[in-house]
């Protein structure tokens, strides 16, 4: 068996991510816990605690949003004034666990158009915002859409927004991570596709994603590993299947709403929440 996770976190604790030269460390960012894995090449990786969301705790949406937002400001290089930015929802909106990157984009504001009529009146960066579903509904490829977008839109910085798979049931919907490194949409289920990175597009790539399953064999080796047995029980957990929470609609759309307003307050430092809500109503 394998295990598959998509969490750098995660990967360290199994020993999958090991140097003398990379360094993990912990800190706070809105009262979340928040850890930072910094790879040899420079890679970094932010992984975000919701543990305070899940909890219903009072702000801890406006805490998670300003989280987000600082910590895309971390990882983000240098924008200049007006620079044009891409924002992408990886994903399969008719698939519960997948749709994170698609509902995402509707709690981003697209602004390109705006600015280009009135740029002085709105002040907004140039935002532009696409959830380009997947191959097997549109049967072309993430990469190659943008890739196209590229040559008109000409960003300066790409954020592309994915779901997830995790190793640990305590991170299943409980985690934000973000990186540097880019992303390549799949990965999590084992259908890997054309990676999104800045070797590939030419251009800075931020990937934020949320993990929201868990492939069962995984699972049986987490069980094997800690218990140092074997059962017919776990054998079957090989089968190809993945699992998620029982509230994973509330909990994807949660998710999702935290990242797109945590990148709005990235992107436009001047909004406040409350600014958002009245321009997405």
């Amino acid at each position: 068996m394998s295990i598959r996770t998509d969490l750098a976190v995660e990967r360290l604790e199994s020993g999958e991510m090991t140097s003398d030269d990379l360094r993990r460390e912990s800190y706070s960012a809105e009262g979340m816990e928040c850890i930072r894995v910094t790879q040899p090449d420079g890679g970094i990786y932010l992984t975000l605690s919701l543990d305070s969301l899940l909890r219903r705790e009072q702000e801890s949406f406006a805490r998670a949003c300003r989280a987000v937002a600082g910590r895309l400001r971390e990882l983000a290089p240098k924008l200049t004034g007006q620079a044009p930015v891409l924002v992408i929802g990886l994903g399969n909106r008719a698939v519960t666990p997948d749709a994170v990157g698609p509902l995402c984009c509707q709690s981003v504001l697209a602004t390109r158009h705006l600015t280009r009529t009135e740029p002085i009146v709105h002040g907004f960066r140039p935002v532009s915002v696409l959830a380009p579903g997947v191959l097997g509904t549109t049967g072309v490829e993430t990469g190659e859409i943008v890739r196209g977008l590229l040559e008109h839109i000409r960003p300066e910085l790409v954020l592309a927004v994915d779901a997830l798979a995790a190793r640990r049931m305590r991170r299943l919907m409980r985690t934000i991570q973000l990186t540097d490194t880019g992303i390549v949409p799949g990965s999590g289920v084992g259908n890997a596709r054309t990676a999104l990175t800045q070797q590939e597009l030419g251009i800075p790539v931020i990937a934020i994603g949320v993990p929201t399953v868990i492939d069962t064999a995984t699972i049986a080796e987490e069980i094997t590993e800690q218990t140092h047995t074997r059962c017919e029980a776990l054998d079957d957990l090989n089968t190809p299947a993945i699992v998620t929470t029982r509230d994973v609609d509330r909990q994807v759309a949660d998710a999702a709403r935290v990242i797109g307003y945590g990148i709005n307050l990235f992107l436009h430092p001047m909004l406040k929440l409350t600014d958002i809500d009245a321009f997405l109503s």
